[in-house]
């Protein structure tokens, strides 16, 4: 697995500091970071790294973009070799953005690419398509500050919601809920939503490595597992603005049922 950071470039006076970072060492993954200015943190404010996977995405990039917020610390793109100009798309919308170019296919590889290189003290996954609202980030944020460990979105609670969501895909996602659930004694209500937040700190005691599709489910068990404090955030999924989903319903649901079992035993 390569993973390259790119240049960031400096933000905005009111977000710059004087100071210049130093390189972050992930050498044990076949990493090159390269940092250079970050953002000042407030006092007793945790900062906020922002990753989101790509691949062929540069269409959708400037609604992605216009709903983030303006406090956020870092928006790291994990690109997988994309041929519509993702990446230059991302730093022409956005001068601060950091780009972590990865050879591995699959969407549990770029999660784990971006979540090491995130240097914030809190790490928010979505999507780049439009589907995750960037908007709802400082409700994950709030989950977590008020002393959970990982927030986990969820559209089948009151407060949340899909326009995206088939009956097929609706039911399979409750089968499978459920069924980790008797597993693992949780009570999750969306086990397969991608939106998710956790402290970047929790990243040494759960081990979130994963390749593809199923890396949330994963995530959800493992975090069961380690029995630590989850709290499910009501959010909204919308539609794809462009392009096509790389989810394979079937393929994947199977997948995610297999590593339920498997993560069980192990």
């Amino acid at each position: 697995m390569t993973f390259v950071d790119d240049v960031r470039a400096s933000g905005p006076p009111s977000l710059r500091r004087k100071d210049k970072g130093t390189p972050t060492d992930l050498r044990d993954l076949e990493a090159v970071i390269r940092t250079t200015e970050k953002p000042v943190r407030e006092a007793g404010v945790p900062t906020v790294s922002v990753v989101i996977p790509t691949l062929n995405e540069a269409k959708n990039l400037a609604h992605v973009f216009s709903r983030m917020p303006a406090d956020i610390h870092e928006v790291i793109i994990v690109d997988g070799l994309s041929t519509d100009g993702t990446p230059a798309r991302a730093l022409s919308l956005r001068d601060d953005v950091r780009i972590v170019m990865v050879t591995q296919r699959g969407k549990g590889a770029a999660l784990t690419a971006g979540t090491a290189a995130a240097t914030g003290d809190i790490v928010v996954l979505m999507d780049a398509d439009g589907s995750t609202d960037p908007a709802e980030i400082p409700k994950f944020v709030a989950a977590l500050v008020a002393g959970a460990d990982f927030a986990k979105g969820t559209r089948c609670v009151p407060g949340g919601g899909s326009t995206d969501f088939t009956v097929g895909r609706k039911v399979g996602n409750w089968i499978l809920s459920n069924i980790a659930n008797a597993m693992y004694g949780t009570a999750y209500t969306d086990i397969n939503y991608g939106y998710n937040a956790f402290w970047k700190s929790l990243t040494e005691r759960v081990d979130f490595t994963c390749d593809g599709f199923e890396v949330e489910a994963l995530m959800s068990v493992r975090v069961a597992k380690a029995k630590v404090k989850v709290a499910e955030v009501p959010s909204f999924e919308f539609p794809r603005i462009h392009g096509t989903s790389k989810l394979r319903v079937h393929r994947d649901g199977l997948r995610v049922l297999s590593t339920i079992f498997k993560e069980r035993f192990k």
